[in-house]
C-alpha cells in the first residue's frame, strides 16, 4: 500500500509515472474488441473480485448506457452494445458459491449465457483468482475471445488469456485505479466510434479559444 509511505502528491506522482510506462496498444486493442462486438451483435461479459469486481460493474454500466448518444435513450430501434457484468447477480453467485464452490461462480454463468466469439473481459490484479482462471479457461475452450486485465506480474491469467491489458505494478490500489481510468478511455473511444463523433472538433475549438 504505497499510500502508507507516500503523501498525496507523491502518491499521485507515482500514479502518473505508471501511466507513462503502460503499453497503450493493449488498451487500444481492448477498445477495438468491444467495438467489433458491438458491430457484430456479440455479447461482452466482464468479471472480477473485490475492487476488480467493482470495476467490472462500473465498466459494464458505462458501456451499456454511456456508449449511447443521449438523444437515443428513448429510441427503441437504436442498436445497443450487449454487455453484462457477471459480478452482479448476487443470488446466482451465492447459490453456486455455497453449493458448488466459489471458484465456479463466473464459469457457471457463462455456461448459461455465452456463445462462441462472445468476449470475456476478466479482471484480476494478481492474475491468479481461481474463479477468474476457470472462466477464462472455459471461454478459451468454447471459442470465445478472452482478455485478462492484470497487475503485479500478470499471474496465470496473463498467459492464459488470448489478449491482455497489464499494469506492471505491485500495489493493488493503484492497479485498480489505473484499470478504471483505462476503462473510461475505452468507453469514450467506443462511444466516439458508435456515434461517429468528430474527434478533432473539440481540439479545434480548444485551439481557437486559446
Amino acid at each position: 500500500m504505497l499510500g502508507t509511505s507516500l503523501n498525496v502528491r507523491e502518491y499521485l506522482g507515482r500514479c502518473a509515472e505508471e501511466f507513462n510506462n503502460l503499453d497503450l496498444t493493449q488498451t487500444e486493442g481492448l477498445a477495438d474488441e468491444i467495438f467489433s462486438a458491438y458491430e457484430d451483435g456479440r455479447f461482452v461479459f466482464i468479471c472480477g473480485n473485490g475492487g476488480s469486481g467493482s470495476n467490472s460493474s462500473h465498466f459494464c454500466e458505462d458501456l451499456g448506457k454511456s456508449s449511447l448518444d443521449p438523444k437515443d435513450f428513448t429510441n427503441d430501434d437504436v442498436k445497443r452494445l450487449k454487455v453484462l457484468s457477471l459480478t452482479d447477480n448476487t443470488p446466482y453467485i451465492l447459490a453456486w458459491g455455497n453449493d458448488e464452490g466459489f471458484d465456479r461462480v463466473f464459469v457457471e454463468q457463462l455456461k448459461n449465457l455465452a456463445s462462441p466469439d462472445d468476449v470475456v473481459i476478466a479482471i484480476s490484479g494478481s492474475g491468479n483468482s481461481p474463479n477468474i482462471l476457470n472462466a477464462v479457461d472455459w471461454a478459451n475452450r468454447k471459442g470465445m475471445r478472452t482478455w485478462g486485465i492484470t497487475g503485479y506480474t500478470g499471474g496465470k491469467l496473463q498467459g492464459m488469456s488470448q489478449n491482455s491489458v497489464h499494469v506492471p505494478l505491485d500495489d493493488m490500489g493503484l492497479v485498480e485505479c489505473i484499470h478504471l481510468v483505462l476503462f473510461h478511455w475505452v468507453l469514450d473511444d467506443v462511444h466516439a466510434r458508435i456515434n461517429k463523433v468528430d474527434r478533432h472538433a473539440g481540439l479545434d475549438q480548444d485551439r481557437s479559444a486559446a
